[in-house]
């Protein structure tokens, strides 16, 4: 397995010329052609003409925009790593334990609480450095969506992915995903391990305190983030990405969703954790991630791609033979290729 990455991605917005070099291009066919049709009409024009090509000067600009991207490519410099080896890295480990059961979908807080929490988590990976980040995905059961990793990226990629599909089963289950979130993090020296619950607290399904003091006696800190209002909302029914009405009991009341803090902050407080209610861009994810610096950095071994191989030399040599081709070609015919009619 290769790993690919790019030494000089800044360079990548050159690719942006590449539709105004295009539409430079059409103005000047346009204005060539309105030059032309001054002196007669084009079809009779053409007749007296009959070496100018139509084709080729649009064989001469693809070309030549082809040669431009393989420059850019060469800019950028594509490099591919093949050996691997251990590497030791100092850092925290953190789960996420995100809940996406219906009740998140609750648009109290905009555009709703599950989109809200995502681009939280989202923002508190990139701000991790070499802590390791795993997330658990809960609603009536819990699994694992991501794994522990150092891959920041990669995590923040699968999280885009996470809605209320992700677990089959419907309901909420904190307890079980504090369960699970402890399942994910390592055996050895629990030490310094962190979980962090977002949800809006309605849980049917278990007590959650039960686990909350089971991970103090393992030592897991667990800190907590409440998303919602406490005067509930509608828990709307989507279709295509629009509102197509609200859950219904069996009675046919609407049913309202509310945020229980007084749960999430009991479950923070049982392990010397810190409850925040979700508010601003980060969530309160923000005060959270400064208690997990102050938190004693560990020593773990991962594995990492150790030379990386630079290939900007393919992409300039083809821009090279793109660039001879291009001139190769006139924008008038070959009176030696019209009788096959190539590129004519």
């Amino acid at each position: 397995m290769e790993m690919i990455r790019f030494e000089n991605p800044e360079w990548t917005g050159l690719f942006l010329l590449i539709p105004l070099f295009f539409m430079l291009f059409l103005l000047s066919r346009y204005r060539r052609r309105k030059a032309i049709q001054r002196f007669g009409q084009l079809r009779v024009l053409s007749q007296m003409m009959p070496l100018v090509s139509v084709y080729r000067p649009w064989l001469k600009f693809s070309l030549l925009m082809l040669a431009f991207a393989m420059m850019v490519l060469a800019a950028i410099n594509p490099q591919t790593g093949s050996r691997m080896e251990e590497a030791k890295r100092e850092g925290v480990d953190v789960v996420v334990a995100l809940d996406v059961s219906r009740s998140m979908m609750a648009q109290d807080v905009l555009p709703s609480r599950l989109d809200r929490a995502k681009l939280a988590v989202n923002r508190l990976i990139g701000q991790l450095g070499q802590d390791r980040f795993g997330l658990v995905v809960f609603a009536g059961t819990a699994h694992t969506q991501i794994p522990l990793t150092n891959d920041h990226l990669a995590a923040q990629m699968l999280l885009q992915s996470v809605n209320t599909e992700s677990v089959s089963v419907q309901g909420t289950a904190i307890g079980r995903a504090l369960e699970r979130a402890m399942a994910s993090l390592p055996d050895e020296n629990m030490k310094n391990k962190t979980i962090i619950l977002v949800s809006d607290g309605e849980s049917h399904e278990d007590d959650p305190l039960e686990y909350a003091h089971r991970a103090k006696e393992m030592g897991v800190t667990i800190h907590t983030v409440g998303i919602g209002s406490r005067e509930g909302a509608p828990i709307p029914i989507m279709e295509n990405g629009t509102v197509r009405g609200y859950l219904r009991d069996n009675d046919g009341n609407t049913v309202i969703t509310r945020y229980d803090e007084q749960l999430m902050r009991s479950i923070a407080e049982a392990t010397g954790g810190v409850f925040r209610h979700g508010s601003g861009a980060d969530m309160g994810l923000d005060h959270i991630l400064e208690k997990i610096r102050a938190l004693e950095k560990e020593t773990y071994e991962t594995t990492i791609f150790a030379e990386y191989e630079s290939r900007f030399h393919y992409f300039t040599a083809l821009a090279l033979l793109l660039l001879v081709i291009e001139m190769f070609f006139m924008e008038r015919k070959n009176k030696w290729f019209q009788k096959i009619r190539l590129f004519d």
